[in-house]
This record gives structure tokens, C-alpha cells and sequence, in this order.
């Protein structure tokens, strides 16, 4: 994008003809936008901000004829528009309002809607004549819809409560249709033929004359603000001003963009990645892959394979071509479900416990190269991916915007694997600080959930069961994170929180060994679990090691030369996952935090 240029211009435009252009087709809808969805009461909500001149929000246009968007169009639902009618401008935002107001106001036809629980109706709207004059009428008595037979009954139908089925109805019943507000010469026609119901009253006619004094004139003049991009703006800006300025429907993200344009070669981006969804990305862990991040992945793929930039970026997904997507999508797919396998044999199993889902881009990509000969399937190179993998965790390097870094990491990390290349940037930039163990306290921590992936690959054992806790008994025994010393019990002894609610004093425990825990002492506990579980001390001892936990310490109570104890573990099992060398271990801050060094 050139510095200064401006694509964006905004300018009121009448509802008139804004209503005149979705009629004609000279305004529609890109393909990617969706179904119209608003309410019958939204829809009057929407109708007595109008009359009552309140604003509405602004809509947002794009110039149709854009050479790097290329989009497909649709009209609005419920216009008259031939459907080979091409556009003049295409709405990215404000299709529901649009919609609304056009089929309320504008069109002759019943607006199909829905009731505010979801069933299906067919309405027309009318103004009260008498309320819309009334400073103390309510809303709802201003603006009322009927069913498209213009008749509201009770009693299931028997009794006719309103009925406006007839111009001569409607003027008995002083309601006078929406759906001809905007068109000057209809609702003079109404007008006219309404005096002479009422024999010209000049009552009638004086009412009718405020009515269209405070009401119809103002509708008819009614201005919505305009955005408008001309043709000249980049799909990026297009993307970006979109999620800068919607505020309800449907939200433009890079998948929607990228849909719209793949349409012009008649290809169903949405179907097909429902069909993938459906098959590659239903499990537990890869569930939490979005349409984009497929998109972003297989852009990342494609431009490493072509040799050219590596890049990832919004432009580069948007700059995505229908053919690279058709070459790599099915690769993959292989590839997620490769990346898939390897993080369940690191004991992740699940999206909840994912450190970051971000990763998953380049890890996806990464296998997806080493695809090629078979290479992701021996036993060195799956442990080269499992460092970089971990060393991404441990050293918290995946929380931002990482686009840089995932084209890094599939250049760098391929040529470390297949060329004997130089470390990957990723490793070398891992750090981990021996005290962020005690600041480790919710699973919302990449490295948490990296600590407990870690000991449940250490053959952590069920403490009744011994069961080891592979997929099967995590998902079947609701395995889940509990204090090793119970937190009613560190409370009770007064303990510093900032160390018993640490990753330190945590493991993966089923839920019916938690239960026999309660909040008593850990040699308490012990007890009651040899008792439940008809187990022999020994054999308890040899589970509760497989956690990285001395069992002599926690049948003795010994909380602070448990915490040391096991601080030391879990450093040793981030060094042997990451294969670097984890610094500071007898610094001044670990003896002050930790009261000992930890090397």
C-alpha cells in the first residue's frame, strides 16, 4: 500500500436510494456473506429508529470492479434484481440493516423473518396512525406486523383480532403500510384515497398532514453514512477496514475473503473446508483449528515449496492462489493428522491442553515437508521436530503475532533436519527462568500446560489404580490438575500460596483419587488411598515417583523440601525436552524464592 494514498471516502446517501440500488442490483452482496438473520423485533426496532430519524450506523461499500478482488455477487434477499444484474458496489457491512429495511420498507412482497425463538413468519408493518402522534404511546403500539394475510387472529383463527386485508381495512383501522413509505407517488395515492374514506374530514386531514410532516417526509429524506472503498483498494485493506468498522453480522475475516474470490472459478471454499473439518479436524486436539489457520498454513506451505519469500501474512493468504490451494490442501491435511500423532505421543491430547494453538501452523507445515521420503516417520527426525517443538513452549515464544517466526521456523528447522543446518531460531531463542516455576499457576500458561504434557510422558500412574495415563485413562478417568499438598491443608499450615498453588505442587490426577486426597496431610492421604485402592505402600510409592514426587518427603510432610525436590525434576525434564541447558539455577533470586539453589 502506497504511503497517503487514500482508498476510503464516507457521505450520506438517501435511504431512497440506497433502497433504489438494492432493487435494481446496483448494490449486492460478495458471495461470502451469509443468510440474513435479523428478528421480527429487531426488524420494528430497526423501523422506529428510521421514523424517528435516529442514526443507524453507517454501511460500508466496495466499488465493484476491483482487479485484486474479484469477487462473486448475490443480490439481497427478497430484491427484484435479475440475478445476472452486475453491481455498481458490493455491501461488506450493514447487510442485515440493509435487508431489513428493504423488505420492510421498500419491497411489496412479506418479509419472511422469525420470531424471537426462532420460528419461521412472514410479516408486513404497519404505522399506527394515531400512536405515531401520541408523544405518550409506547413503541411497540407505533409500529405493529402482521402475518402475510394481513390479519391477526386468536382463539386458533376463529377470531379476527386486526384485519387489514383490504386498502378499505386499512384505513378503517387508520394503519397506514410501510412497505409504501419510500415511494412519493404510492403513498400519495394512499393519502388521497384515505381523505376520501373520510370524506375529507379535516380532522382526518389534519392528523394525516402532521403524520406526514413529522413522520413519512422526514423517512423519505432519511440519510444513511457511507463507506465507501474505491476499486483501487488492496484485498489487506479491504480485510483490515472491515474489522476496524463492523460492530454486528457477520465478520469479514481472511477465510471469507479468500471464499468470495475462489468463487469466481466456481470453486466452494466453505463446503470444501467443511468436508475437511469434518474429517481431518472433529478430534479432541485439532478441533481448534479455524478455517484461517488452514488457510495461513497451507500459504506458509506453498511458499516454501515455490522457493521464492517465505511468508504468511494477511496479504500473502489473501494473494493465495485457487491452484497452490488445490496442489497442497489434501498434503495438509496428512500433515495436521501427522502433527496430531506426534503431539499425542508427547501426552497432549487434547485442544484444552494445548500450549498454543498457534504452533500448530508451522509444526503442521514442518511434517507436511517432511512428508517427503518418509522422513517425519523415523525416529531422529521426529525428535529434531519434538525439540524445536518444545523449546517453542518452554521458551513462551508463540503468544504474539508470529508470522515472522513461522516462516523462520519451516525454513530454518528444514534445513537443520535435511541440510545439517545451523540451530533454528526457535531453540536458540529459548529461555526459561528457574523462578517462573513459581509464577506457573493456571493452566492458562503455555509452559503449565507443557509441565503437565511432560510428566504424563514420564508414565505418570493413577495413584489407586497405578493405571499409566495414556489417551484411554485420560479420557475415561478425568484426568485433570490437583495440589499434590492439599491447598486446605497449605493453608492450614500457613504455607507461602505463591509456592503451594505453583506448577511445583501440581500433577495429573484422576478424579476419584482427588476425592480420597480431600485437604488433609499428604501421609493422611496415603493412608486412605492404600485403604480405597487395596494397594501395598510400595507399589503407591513407585506411582506417586512416576510424578517426579519423593515419596519419602510426602509421607513425611516435608512441604519446602518437597518443593525444592521437585523443582529440580521438572528443570531436568525441560532440559531433556528442549536439549538446552537451563541457566540460573543457583541464582541469588532462585535461593531468595526457592530458599535453596535448584542445580
Amino acid at each position: 500500500m502506497s504511503c497517503g494514498r487514500q482508498f476510503m471516502k464516507t457521505n450520506d446517501r438517501p435511504l431512497t436510494d440506497l433502497m433504489k440500488a438494492v432493487d435494481t442490483g446496483a448494490a449486492q452482496l460478495p458471495d461470502f456473506q451469509r443468510g440474513w438473520v435479523w428478528d421480527d423485533d429487531r426488524i420494528k426496532a430497526l423501523i422506529l429508529s428510521v421514523i424517528h430519524n435516529f442514526p443507524v450506523g453507517a454501511a460500508m461499500f466496495l466499488e465493484y470492479g476491483n482487479e485484486s478482488i474479484h469477487f462473486k455477487h448475490k443480490p439481497i434477499e427478497g430484491s427484484d434484481a435479475a440475478p445476472n444484474a452486475e453491481p455498481d458496489e458490493l455491501i461488506l457491512d450493514g447487510q442485515q440493516r440493509l435487508t431489513s429495511l428493504y423488505n420492510a420498507l421498500y419491497s411489496k412482497k412479506p418479509v419472511h423473518t422469525k420470531t424471537d425463538k426462532g420460528k419461521e413468519i412472514d410479516r408486513y408493518y404497519y404505522l399506527n396512525i394515531e400512536k405515531a402522534l401520541d408523544p405518550s404511546a409506547d413503541d411497540e403500539e407505533i409500529v405493529i406486523s402482521v402475518p402475510a394475510t394481513r390479519q391477526v387472529t386468536s382463539d386458533f383463527g376463529r377470531r379476527i383480532e386486526i384485519d387489514l386485508s383490504t386498502r378499505q381495512d386499512e384505513f378503517r383501522m387508520k394503519m397506514f403500510p410501510l412497505n409504501i413509505i419510500l415511494n412519493s407517488g404510492e403513498e400519495q395515492g394512499w393519502q388521497n384515497e384515505y381523505y376520501a374514506y373520510y370524506n375529507y374530514d379535516p380532522v382526518i386531514i389534519q392528523k394525516f398532514t402532521e403524520l406526514f410532516s413529522k413522520v413519512i417526509m422526514p423517512t423519505q429524506r432519511y440519510a444513511m453514512p457511507v463507506i465507501l472503498l474505491d476499486k483501487e483498494t488492496p484485498k489487506e485493506a479491504v480485510c483490515q477496514v472491515f474489522e476496524n468498522v463492523n460492530t454486528g453480522g457477520v465478520s469479514l475475516t481472511v477465510f471469507e475473503l479468500v471464499t468470495a474470490i475462489f468463487a469466481m472459478d466456481d470453486f466452494p471454499l466453505r463446503e470444501d473446508w467443511k468436508d475437511r473439518k469434518e474429517k481431518y479436524f472433529s478430534g479432541d486436539l485439532l478441533d481448534i483449528v479455524t478455517a484461517t489457520d488452514f488457510l495461513t498454513t497451507l500459504t506458509l506451505l506453498s511458499s516454501f515449496k515455490s522457493g521464492g519469500t517465505v511468508s504468511c501474512k494477511k496479504k500473502d493468504v489473501l494473494a493465495l492462489k485457487l491452484t497452490s490451494y488445490k496442489k497442497y490442501a489434501d498434503d495438509l491435511c496428512m500433515g495436521f493428522s501427522i502433527a496430531d500423532k506426534l503431539l499425542q505421543e508427547e501426552r497432549i491430547f487434547s485442544s484444552r491442553d494445548l500450549p498454543y494453538s498457534t504452533q500448530l501452523i508451522p509444526l503442521a507445515a514442518i511434517c507436511t515437508v517432511l512428508m517427503d521420503g518418509n522422513k517425519i516417520y523415523t525416529t531422529t527426525v521426529k525428535n529434531m521436530v519434538k525439540q524445536w517443538y518444545w523449546c517453542g513452549v518452554f521458551g513462551e515464544l508463540y503468544g504474539s503475532a508470529n508470522e515472522t517466526r513461522y516462516a523462520n521456523d519451516i525454513t530454518q528447522v528444514i534445513k537443520w533436519i535435511t541440510d545439517g543446518g545451523d540451530l533454528p531460531k526457535t531453540i536458540t531463542d529459548f529461555f526459561f527462568n528457574p523462578t517462573r516455576l513459581l509464577s506457573l499457576q493456571s493452566r492458562q500458561s503455555a509452559a503449565y500446560k507443557g509441565i503437565m504434557a511432560l510428566i504424563l510422558k514420564n508414565h505418570a500412574r493413577d495413584f489407586i489404580s497405578g493405571a499409566e495415563m495414556d489417551f484411554s485413562t485420560y479420557s475415561n478417568e478425568k484426568i485433570d490438575i490437583h495440589h499434590i499438598f492439599p491447598k486446605d491443608y497449605c493453608i492450614g499450615q500457613g504455607y507461602d500460596k505463591n509456592k503451594w498453588n505453583s506448577i511445583v505442587n501440581k500433577t495429573p490426577i484422576s478424579a476419584s483419587s482427588n476425592r480420597e486426597i480431600g485437604g488433609v496431610a499428604p501421609s493422611a492421604y496415603l493412608g486412605k488411598l492404600e485403604k480405597k485402592g487395596s494397594v501395598l505402600p510400595s507399589d503407591l510409592d513407585s506411582y506417586v515417583e512416576t510424578h517426579w514426587i519423593d515419596h519419602n518427603l510426602l509421607r513425611n510432610n516435608k512441604f519446602q523440601d518437597f518443593m525444592i525436590d521437585r523443582a529440580k525434576k521438572l528443570l531436568c525434564a525441560i532440559e531433556a525436552a528442549t536439549g538446552r541447558t537451563i541457566s540460573g539455577k543457583n541464582s541469588d533470586e532462585v535461593q531468595q524464592m526457592f530458599g535453596a539453589q535448584l542445580n
